[in-house]
């Protein structure tokens, strides 16, 4: 009786260790969702901005969307928002200080709108987003880039 239990202890604790293993190994989407928007927000260069900012927002939505909204202390309002199913690369100008992280999309995927500027409102489409960072480098630049690469495989980005 003993040995029997010494072994179903065994195949237990197995069979537990087993399953943490494989739910450990496979990354959710949520996760790169989670790291995008920790990332991009830490290092956000607020005064990096031609025209100083009142108010800026930086998300990445459940289903996947990169929405970014900009208020400046004259009331302009500036907002941008993209599929992250529809980047296709990024580029950095500037150095570990400072710089602008140019997200790429397939075709002219970013809603592009403005509000409150004297020159009237804008509503139109783009093919890229400019976010201006500071104090990131090469290495973190890389593994956001693979975050956002990850995001683009299908059915992914839709949480299906």
């Amino acid at each position: 009786m003993q040995k029997f239990t010494l072994s179903l202890k065994k195949l237990v604790f197995f069979s537990f260790g087993l399953s943490f293993l494989l739910l450990v190994g496979f990354a959710a989407p949520e996760d790169s969702r989670v790291f995008i928007h920790s990332m991009l927000n830490k290092h956000y260069d607020k005064d990096g901005q031609k025209e100083p900012l009142k108010l800026y927002e930086l998300k990445i939505t459940n289903t996947g969307f990169c929405r970014y909204r900009k208020v400046y202390t004259n009331g302009k309002e500036e907002f941008f928002a993209f599929n992250l199913s529809r980047f296709k690369s990024m580029d950095y100008y500037g150095d570990t200080k400072s710089g602008e992280l140019w997200l790429h999309t397939k075709n002219d995927d970013v809603i592009v709108q403005t509000r409150n500027d004297k020159q009237g409102a804008i509503d139109s489409m783009s093919t890229y987003l400019v976010v201006p960072l500071k104090g990131i480098d090469e290495e973190k630049l890389n593994e956001l880039a693979s975050h956002l690469r990850a995001l683009t495989q299908p059915n992914l980005v839709a949480n299906k």
